[in-house]
């Protein structure tokens, strides 16, 4: 336990606020380092000659901010990662600093991992292994990593999986790739892509040599009448949580959507990147469990887990599966059966349920925090997709410049995604906010500064 040095005069009254600025100045100055051991509430108070009530507020204060974490039994300690003392490390020509606050969607709480459940799971396959399985595996995953694949996704998703139809990838964007090159070779030509969505999934698509057209996104998903208007055979789609948007494809548009792929012999593309995270809303079953013969199913666990695993899973129609399995033995002989053996032990053994409701309520208070505070500060935006998932989709009033805000935001240290990237063809001006990697004081702190923005703007 650190002893402290936090100045604090009595006379000018606002204590509380004093000693939570000297904490939080000394963290970020790295006097008091990550990982330091604060004082007992009554021992700090009794050095500064303060109330115990004060301390704990200022604690209390500090740990919905993110500088502090607290657990009983433990101690309140300090967060790693706030200090600016030490030199930053060198950042290539060209790129931009790391903001207070980033917002930027798609980036779980990478805190969560559950390293002590995924070491276990390790060490047990490690133990349990014969050595002839330490060689290349299965290009398409190991047995138990299907099987098991296979029946979670049958049980949480709805999905008419089984282990044959399984192929082990390194995350979506993989999945994606081996899905396109087996499709162009058959023929498609034409592939369609949800308007607004993004970024990164289009580059791949953009790369598998088919035309992209965009296709509109409503309140009830996509628009499939619009899609029917296109030379598309080929689509890729979000029907559980539509990104940006958050919307969930409407019942009569699923059924239209598998007629379009019926009537054109096309296939669906289906990205189910965030399933597991559902808040205020029933579950929605995967569009692979209506139309297996139509849907090429995309998962991954680089939400729920970590992305750096590069670890997920396709559940491919009968025409694609084999191709799929063959393109990828072809590029990289399959990928780590040590780590597929580990997620198969931590689903069999109920772990990654286990995990998933563990971050699923932490994500919740996340989104509260975002949410709540948006709605005092700037109660005129729209905010949409709080349902589910990572992150939200602010709509701005229509005179709003979008540009001009994000500039602000970062200025103020807020970092967002604006939405005009991300669209096909202009429309309204919006802001896409993630939510999953600050803490919910930091959040709240976030979307104030946010709303200050716009109206500076």
């Amino acid at each position: 336990m650190a002893e402290i040095l936090v100045a604090v005069d009595r006379s000018a009254g606002r204590l509380v606020e004093q000693l939570v600025a000297g904490l939080r100045d000394g963290i970020r100055a790295g006097r008091i380092a990550g990982g330091t051991v604060l004082p007992p509430s009554r021992q700090l108070a009794a050095e500064l000659r303060l109330s115990r009530g004060i301390v704990v507020e200022a604690y209390q204060q500090l740990v919905a901010e993110g500088y502090l974490l607290s657990r009983t039994g433990a101690g309140t300690w300090v967060a790693g990662g706030h200090s600016v003392a030490a030199a930053p490390e060198p950042r290539p020509a060209g790129a931009e600093p790391e903001p207070e606050f980033d917002l930027t969607p798609g980036r779980p709480d990478l805190a969560a991992f559950p390293r002590t459940a995924w070491v276990a799971a390790l060490r047990r396959v490690l133990s349990d292994l014969p050595h002839v399985e330490l060689g290349y595996g299965d290009p398409g995953g190991v047995p138990r990593f299907r099987e098991e694949i296979a029946g979670y996704l049958r049980r949480v998703r709805a999905a008419d999986a089984t282990p044959d139809r399984v192929v082990a990838i390194n995350g979506s964007s993989q999945g994606l790739a081996l899905g396109l090159q087996a499709l162009y070779e058959l023929g498609h030509r034409v592939l369609a892509v949800e308007d607004p969505s993004a970024v990164r999934p289009r580059r791949l698509l953009s790369a598998s040599g088919m035309t992209l057209v965009g296709v509109p996104v409503d309140d009830a998903g996509l628009v499939v009448s619009e899609l029917r208007r296109t030379d598309a055979t080929v689509v890729f789609a979000g029907p559980a949580h539509q990104y940006p948007t958050g919307v969930v494809l409407a019942p009569s548009r699923r059924a239209e959507l598998i007629a379009w792929a019926r009537a054109v012999d096309g296939t669906i593309l289906e990205d189910d990147y965030d399933a597991e995270f559902r808040y205020d809303r029933d579950p929605v079953g995967c569009l692979q469990g209506m139309a297996p013969d139509r849907v090429l199913y995309l998962g991954t666990a680089s939400k729920s887990l970590a992305p750096s695993l590069r670890l997920g899973w396709a559940v491919a129609p009968p025409h694609l599966v084999a191709r799929m399995r063959q393109i990828r033995e072809n590029s990289d002989l399959g990928g780590s059966v040590l780590d597929h053996l580990a997620m198969a032990h931590l689903i069999a053994e109920g772990a990654y349920d286990r995990h998933l409701r563990t971050v699923r309520r932490r994500y919740r208070q996340r989104r509260d925090a975002l949410v709540g505070t948006l709605a005092t500060e700037a109660p005129h935006w729209k905010v949409r997709g709080v349902a589910a998932g990572l992150h939200v989709l602010v709509d701005l009033p229509p005179s709003s410049d979008e540009e001009a805000l994000v500039m602000a935001a970062e200025a103020r240290g807020v970092r967002m995604q604006p939405l005009a990237p991300l669209r096909f063809a202009p429309g309204p001006p919006g802001i896409v906010l993630g939510y999953a990697g600050l803490a919910p004081g930091r959040l709240a702190e976030a979307a104030r500064r946010l709303a200050a923005a716009a109206r500076e703007d």
